[in-house]
């Protein structure tokens, strides 16, 4: 049997491109600075919590003809929260950059996310084990974990791990939480003069990590057509069959540029996108008529199948919904050690427990939802504190409340076809995916950047690689202070330091070219079908972009 698949070897082969400014080499570096900068909300807030290390000023890096050999140092990094295909290239780069900068260096990979620094698991990185993870998806290299750094005595127990290996730096790659962590952490190294800097990198598949200096997280771009492959697929199965309505839950909590963007790859009936869902206020009711509508009117021409993406967030959206869970969230965390809640068992006693501590519109909203969705409610908290939206099937209460629907209009004559239901949830597909050319560049291309910034001394900083939409060695790279990106937001009934989540802009670029198709993409079955990911070939199918980067780009040019 073979050790490894023809397609994996392949990959351990490739060499992922650079930015022309990191292409010249780590120690032929010259560093630019912007203008001080300022945190998105709550300015005073943050600036008490992150004395030291507030209002750095934006960075970038060009080639300098000066070459500058570092001294020998020690780098830690840790991947934390939910896998995204390229985190393995991040830790390549770091890794290529660190001994390209002195081969005495040495990188350590911390076992299991942020509880890996506090408990001291770790191993010394090789480079025979960094040539086996190359250009391969997954975490597995070191593994991840949803542990939080953020009290004195984790921060204690991690200065204690550092001093031990000779640490000087940790890179942490993650997501918005994992990033906060990263803030924390760099303002209490530099409070107590503990002399090591930390970088974060942005992870998320979600996409929601994003702004003026970071247009993209990585593994959106791998995650994404990841879907649009399996959903092109569905979609050629439905207008094949011609009897099925597909009803396709995509991963996305807090925002819908998943959901947007294959929704543009692949132009299924209908697409629902949450920030418009809040924007129009629209209720339960409102958005189960809006898709029987569409079901009926296909239905009456003869069109009796078709596909619906669905945001796993987009029950907390929904007015009446996110006020209900908001108020829950608040109660559930003040439940945690209350003993007469504890002690129920059967699941109506607790629902009506629940409801009697609610507020009474919240209350009706509860006890009028399915016993299953109630349940789901209830089950174990995130690491946040918060409802786990990803276990409550919001597809299949939309399907028992449109079959109702689609009863009374056909009873008044306004439906005459059929009804059947397929149900998916893609998620864990998309996040372990081998990275596309361009998430194995950029992710490359962070890690490499993120000892960069190290180099000339930064902490608290996010490793930024802008102009994503050009060829790669056109790249920007430099970085971003993490406090730009903070504001103040409510967990666990206590409002906490968080990297502001960018969720899907109604007005931007990338929206409007769903919403003026709409219309056409629900009645004439304009289905793309974009295949899996090429790795080989032209430039013209290997390299390119999503169509998110690709539409922002294009309004960013045309607003010069």
């Amino acid at each position: 049997m073979k050790e490894l698949s023809s397609l994996q070897i392949e990959r351990l082969k490739y060499q992922p491109k650079l930015p022309s400014s990191l292409a010249g080499g780590i120690n032929n570096l010259s560093l630019s600075e912007g203008n001080n900068t300022e945190c998105v909300k709550d300015a005073e807030q943050i600036k008490e919590l992150f004395k030291n290390t507030y209002g750095k000023p934006v960075v970038t890096f060009k080639t300098s003809e000066q070459t500058e050999v570092s001294p020998a140092r020690n780098v830690g990094v840790i991947l934390s929260g939910g896998q995204a295909p390229g985190g393995h290239n991040v830790i390549a780069g770091l890794y290529d950059a660190l001994k390209q900068a002195n081969p005495q260096n040495k990188l350590y990979g911390f076992l299991g996310g942020p509880s890996g620094i506090i408990d001291g698991q770790y191993i010394e990185f090789t480079d025979e084990k960094i040539n086996a993870y190359r250009n391969t998806g997954g975490f597995d290299i070191i593994g991840s974990g949803r542990t939080k750094l953020e009290t004195e005595e984790q921060f204690q127990k991690s200065l204690e791990v550092c001093k031990k290996l000779g640490i000087t730096g940790v890179v942490i790659i993650g997501g918005d939480d994992s990033n906060t962590n990263a803030a924390m952490l760099a303002e209490w190294f530099v409070k107590n003069n503990a002399g090591i800097q930390v970088i974060g990198c942005p992870k998320t598949i979600d996409g929601d990590l994003k702004n003026e200096q970071i247009e993209i997280s990585f593994g959106f771009d791998t995650a994404t057509k990841t879907y649009a492959e399996l959903i092109g697929n569905i979609q050629r199965d439905a207008n094949s069959a011609k009897k099925y309505w597909h009803f396709i839950k995509l991963m996305g909590r807090s925002a819908t540029h998943v959901g947007l963007e294959v929704a543009l790859q692949t132009q299924p009936n209908i697409t629902l996108i949450s920030e418009e869902v809040e924007e129009k206020k629209m209720s339960l009711k409102q958005i189960v008529d809006y898709m029987a509508d569409i079901i009926a009117r296909r239905a009456n021409s003869g069109k009796n199948f078709g596909v619906a993406l669905i945001p796993e967030g987009l029950i907390e959206f929904i007015p009446e919904m996110k006020s209900m869970i908001a108020n829950l969230n608040d109660i559930m965390s003040s439940l945690e050690q209350d003993a007469s809640y504890n002690k129920l068992t059967v699941p109506a006693d607790r629902f009506n427990f629940i409801e009697s501590r609610l507020e009474k519109e919240n209350a009706e909203v509860f006890e009028s939802l399915p016993v299953l969705i109630k349940a789901q409610l209830l089950m174990d908290r995130d690491p946040h504190g918060n409802v786990q939206v990803s276990k409550i099937e919001t597809e299949k209460l939309l399907i028992e409340m449109i079959k109702i629907k689609l009863d009374e209009m056909k009873a008044e004559g306004e439906y005459m076809g059929k009804f059947s239901d397929q149900c998916h949830f893609f998620g864990y597909e998309g996040r372990c995916a081998f990275p596309s050319n361009f998430d194995a560049d950029y992710c490359y291309s962070l890690g490499y950047n993120a000892f960069a910034l190290m180099k000339f001394g930064l902490t608290g900083y996010l490793s930024s690689v802008k102009n994503l939409s050009a060829p790669a060695d056109e790249w920007v790279a430099g970085g971003v202070p993490l406090t730009m990106m903070m504001n103040m937001e409510k967990r666990h009934g206590q409002f906490k330091p968080v990297i502001k989540k960018a969720l899907v802009e109604l007005n931007g670029p990338v929206f409007k070219v769903l919403e003026e198709n709409r219309e056409k993409w629900a009645m004439e079955d304009k289905y793309l079908f974009p295949g899996s990911i090429q790795y080989f070939g032209p430039s013209s199918v290997c390299d390119i972009t999503t169509e998110t980067l690709r539409l922002e780009n294009q309004a960013k040019l045309a607003a010069v």
